[in-house]
């Protein structure tokens, strides 16, 4: 998210030029079925940016573009202002904690996300991986950043290392290996892309990198969501963030965060944070916490002090050795959920045998299937195709329960519950969203359980 997309950061970009790019056009529509193992028609990435620490005139280390793969050419004088407003902005991202640094001879190094939300609406990812550059004495760290349409974190996380254990080889070595994978396209869920890349003394070797099959989850890993905060943490969390509360996570490192935020915005499925969401917060943004909107912010540690004395709002410590998880709370987060629901959750969050990626959304999606999962049936049509009218009065009275309607009767008033029903509301009474096969997979699930009793 760029907010006012702050024009604060000096641009420098490598006189160096790689080979043009190969037609990164999605395939022909004809092409589609000779390979459905790319159906998703898109490509890995739009282009791969090298952030480098610059000591300035004031002695300072500033943060700039040192390289750019492949240089974007072509574009009209608007075109250019958005390009290299959005390439001070990675160099934000890159290196939110300002110009506070100095040379290093020692540092781990650390991927994490972010999101770039432009002008007209539309998102794009940016991955990051921070490293000390191969070489002897004290350095400063480097940036590789890929900016990408495609949600997909760990299979990023995969390409990163490729391109670090490049990157102490030589700096020439990554770019034949970007370049192979800017040619090879998206694969389709489940299915695997090949890439050849040669590296002296190895040889070609040949990377496989494999999609997951479920591609709602893809950009996401649950373990560091669960591993900083306890089960019934995560769901007061949960239940702020599903009634579009600000909520402002805070944590040293940088990968923390961005996997932290985005886990948190998974747990909504099959609804959409439609707010504010800013897995890492510049410095030079750090006034963004001041909005009375709702918003899901992550702030490095550092700044904790700045960002804690607003009013109404969850500021969630994920640091390691902290003295409390809330250090700002509402004071409701524990009574939002219906008490008999959230002890199902909890409940099915203990069955850890499986892995976290599949325990998770099966714990957390039949929340939404007994609260709003009856829909469909307060949905009214004068034909087959004609647009719906969601009837929200009955909708909300439809529950027995007291709690559950109290409940639901907040979360109607949601940004994300209203466009959900929108769109159900626009499409055809045939037609079957990904929330009604849930519901309807839930209860065959349940009828099925009853019989064996």
């Amino acid at each position: 998210y760029l907010g006012s997309r702050p024009c604060l950061v000096h641009l420098s970009v490598g006189p160096k030029e790689p080979p043009s790019p190969v037609n990164t056009q999605p395939l022909p529509t004809e092409d589609a079925p000779k390979d459905q193992r790319y159906a998703s028609g898109q490509f890995f990435f739009e282009y791969l940016v090298v952030v480098s620490l610059k000591k300035s005139k004031s002695d300072v280390y500033e943060p700039l573009i040192s390289y750019q793969f492949p240089k974007r050419d072509g574009m009209v004088r608007f075109q250019k202002e958005e390009e290299e407003k959005t390439l001070k902005a990675i160099t934000l991202f890159c290196f939110p904690e300002g110009i506070n640094w100095a040379p290093l001879t020692e540092y781990r190094s650390e991927t994490f996300s972010f999101v770039l939300t432009e002008v007209d609406g539309s998102r794009r990812n940016g991955y990051c991986r921070r490293l000390l550059p191969h070489g002897k004495g004290a350095r400063p760290p480097e940036a590789y950043c890929i900016i990408s349409k495609v949600a997909c974190f760990g299979l990023f996380s995969k390409i990163f290392d490729e391109v670090e254990k490049r990157r102490q080889i030589s700096m020439a070595m990554i770019y034949p290996f970007m370049q192979s994978l800017r040619e090879a396209p998206f694969p389709a869920p489940g299915n695997t892309v090949k890439i050849k890349s040669f590296i002296p003394d190895s040889g070609t070797e040949i990377i496989s990198l494999t999609r997951p099959t479920d591609s709602w989850l893809e950009h996401v890993d649950f373990r560091t969501l669960f591993r900083c905060l306890s089960d019934e943490e995560v769901l007061q969390v949960f239940a702020a963030t599903v009634l579009e509360r600000r909520i402002i996570f805070i944590a040293e490192e940088l990968g923390t965060l961005s996997q932290v935020i985005h886990a948190v915005s998974v747990l909504l499925h099959p609804f959409i944070w439609q707010h504010t969401l800013i897995s890492i917060v510049p410095e030079i943004l750090i006034d963004v916490v001041m909005a009375p909107t709702p918003y899901l912010l992550g702030v490095q540690k550092r700044f904790a002090d700045q960002v804690t004395d607003q009013g109404d709002l969850l500021a969630v410590d994920l640091s390691e050795g902290r003295t409390q998880t809330f250090i700002r709370q509402v004071g409701d987060e524990n009574s939002i959920l219906p008490h008999k629901l959230k002890e199902e959750i909890l409940q099915a969050l203990k069955m850890r045998n499986e892995t976290l990626n599949q325990v998770v959304p099966e714990a957390f999606l039949p929340f939404f299937v007994k609260t709003v999962g009856h829909f469909a049936k307060h949905i009214t049509r004068t034909g087959q195709n004609q647009e719906g009218h969601f009837q929200k009065r009955t909708f909300c009275k439809a529950h027995e329960s007291k709690s559950t309607r109290r409940f639901v009767k907040k979360f109607v008033e949601t940004q994300m519950f209203d466009l959900f029903i929108q769109e159900v509301e626009q499409r055809s009474a045939s037609q079957e969203g990904f929330f009604e096969q849930k519901i309807a997979e839930y209860h065959k699930k349940m009828k099925e359980k009853m019989m064996k009793q």
